[in-house]
């Protein structure tokens, strides 16, 4: 036990009598720790936190029929939904679609959930307001309201064909989102199904949830399994464009650690060599004394490990710091810390300056006592 304590204060003394290298040394893995640390947690958290920011752009799954036609029954939504268990689900908003004629002119006209679309689809730009709930109140795309010269307050009137008389609905607003939803009228949906006759009836179920194309995909398989009856389908543009962005920037996050890790190597490695070449005649002394080339090369390796630890534990406290930072200022939420990445971070550190040490190790264990101590 003496000898490791020994080993041990031999070190620690080497590293405190050359103050400054050692402090450029170990700010040097300092900053790549925080950079490692910083940028894996990131790493880890950014498909989570991209996909709740591609939420904003809609549902990226849909739950049809199987047969492609009819409707499904709300009553077996629910077993489905539990299909979604362990995911973090946005919102999940049915629709009724039927051909209506709304002051005399044939619309396409949904029933649906207004609160839970505006979790879906938050890029629906109102002027007006949704309509309040089972009111007679008609939400109207920007195309059908322009055609039919109708604005927010005012009253149309709607048949659904197989009633002879009209029937009065408020336009509580206009809805624009630059695709098709303009050309549709919307109202709600227990009103909707009341009108056609077809209770706990639904066409289709947009679902928002953050999970990657691969998920999606495991996902609509379990959901097939619990309910054959109903079709699955991922919205590929929505899911493929998430998962090009993500893979590039994950991508660059890799590219610019790898480069820090590189940057730190040669930084280390330069400190060390210096270190060697001032100390070459204090290793001539301890050579000519008995010290083989193993104790002078275990103790350079076990100054750089400790360098490397210390920079490895002050980095992790900085890229969370740093990591936590970029949560909340880009995506607006915090990252969560993780042991293991606390773990690896001071791992890779130790073994940046290890490997970054192999080199001044090297001429260490070469140095000629008879002449280093000549003075040669």
């Amino acid at each position: 036990m003496k000898k490791y304590q020994m080993y041990l204060i031999m070190v620690v003394n080497a590293l405190l009598r050359r103050k400054l290298r050692m402090f450029i040394a170990l700010l040097a893995v300092a900053v790549g720790a925080t950079i490692i640390s910083g940028m894996v947690t990131v790493y880890r958290e950014v498909p989570a936190q991209m996909g709740r920011e591609f939420r904003a752009y809609g549902a990226n799954l849909l739950l049809l029929p199987a047969d492609g036609k009819g409707t499904v029954s709300e009553d077996r939504l629910p077993e489905v939904y539990k299909s979604l268990e362990g995911y973090e689900v946005i919102g999940h908003v049915p629709f009724l679609y039927e051909r209506m004629k709304i002051n005399e002119q044939p619309v396409l006209t949904g029933g649906t959930n207004f609160e839970e679309l505006q979790k879906v689809s938050p890029y629906w730009q109102v002027t007006g307001d949704f309509p309040s709930p089972e009111s007679k109140d008609i939400l109207l795309g920007s195309e059908v309201a322009e055609h039919l010269s109708v604005k927010p307050g005012q009253t149309v009137f709607l048949n659904t064909g197989d009633s002879p008389q009209d029937m009065p609905f408020t336009v509580s607003g206009i809805v624009r989102t630059g695709g098709r939803e303009e050309q549709f009228a919307y109202m709600n949906l227990g009103v909707m199904q009341k009108m056609m006759n077809q209770k706990n009836q639904v066409s289709l179920v947009q679902v928002s949830m953050v999970a990657g194309e691969e998920a999606l995909t495991d996902i609509g398989k379990r959901i097939s399994a619990a309910d054959p009856g109903i079709h699955p389908r991922t919205v590929q543009q929505i899911a493929r464009s998430e998962q090009t962005v993500l893979g590039k920037l994950q991508g660059l996050i890799l590219l610019v650690t790898a480069v820090v890790l590189l940057l730190t190597l040669v930084c280390v490695a330069t400190t060390m060599t210096a270190v060697v070449t001032e100390r070459r005649k204090e290793i001539g002394l301890k050579k000519a004394l008995g010290a083989d080339s193993f104790h002078i090369g275990g103790e350079f390796l076990g100054e750089a490990c400790i360098l490397g630890a210390l920079g490895g534990l002050l980095g992790t406290v900085m890229g969370y710091i740093f990591a936590q930072s970029v949560g909340l200022h880009v995506f607006g939420r915090g990252v969560d810390f993780s042991m293991s990445i606390a773990v690896l971070t001071v791992v890779l550190s130790v073994a940046v300056t290890g490997a970054a040490s192999l080199i001044p190790v090297r001429t260490a264990v070469k140095v000629e006592p008879a002449v280093v101590l000549r003075g040669e």
